[in-house]
């Protein structure tokens, strides 16, 4: 639902993925205007079972806020658990009441839960995420750690079901990442490349066991040349098939 960076983008949305796993739908990041793409889908109001945020950069959480009023106003019914990094959930419980979007206006319950590295989430049976720390927020936390109180913390997640296993790479600060989610053989890997090169993935990838691989969170230059873009990922990632996602695209894994 959106495949853009943090960068303003004309016609790409910010970070959001929706993953429909059997009788499992997990929503991961809400950038800005997921509200407007998920109107767009179709899909009922309802059919999101959990809201997971990788971390609170603004082109991963902005649309969070329109997504729930438009929850709220297209009657959702059933309970809604969002997982996010711990520091966010009284500030974004704040925002909702400062605009007005108030518990008992809603027809469902909000549950905000932190996030904990490791600590598997159990969405519905048979389908489990499993949050993994990165290195995304190291460079800010040096920089700012004496100034400022957050913690931050940023995620990747491992999503499994009963046909395979998803890494979903959030924001990466560096490739190396990934390599705890791989102890297993994983179907998909949804990597961005914002701040991952594609010949270090390539790299990366050369003796791990993984069948496919969808690219996401590009950076304009790499999106507005996508022949070239496309051949140098088929040189990196040499026989493993791979998929640049576009807005709106429906990717069967």
């Amino acid at each position: 639902m959106g495949v853009s960076d943090g960068w303003p983008s004309p016609d790409r949305s910010h970070a959001a993925f929706l993953y429909r796993l059997g009788r499992g739908t997990v929503l991961v990041d809400c950038g800005e205007p997921v509200s407007r793409g998920y109107r767009a889908s179709g899909y009922d109001y309802d059919l999101i079972d959990r809201i997971l945020i990788s971390h609170l950069h603004l082109d991963h959480v902005g649309g969070l806020f329109m997504l729930l009023q438009g929850l709220w106003l297209e009657g959702r019914t059933r309970d809604l658990p969002i997982h996010m990094p711990a520091e966010g959930v009284e500030s974004v419980q704040r925002m909702l009441r400062t605009g007005y979007i108030f518990d008992e206006l809603l027809g469902f319950s909000l549950r905000f839960v932190a996030l904990r590295a490791k600590r598997p989430i159990d969405v519905v049976p048979g389908v489990r995420v499993t949050p993994f720390p990165t290195t995304h927020l190291e460079g800010l936390r040096k920089t700012f750690q004496k100034r400022r109180s957050q913690r931050f913390e940023s995620f990747s997640f491992r999503i499994e079901c009963r046909r395979g296993c998803i890494v979903h790479s959030g924001d990466l600060g560096a490739v190396e990442d990934l390599a705890p989610m791989f102890d297993r053989p994983v179907d998909v890997l949804v990597c961005e490349l914002a701040h991952v090169g594609l010949e270090q993935l390539g790299r990366f990838l050369r003796d791990r066991e993984v069948k496919r691989v969808v690219l996401v969170h590009l950076p304009e230059a790499l999106w507005r040349d996508a022949s070239r873009t496309r051949r140098r990922a088929r040189q990196a990632l040499g026989a493993i098939p791979f998929t640049v996602a576009a807005e709106g695209e429906v990717v069967a894994l």
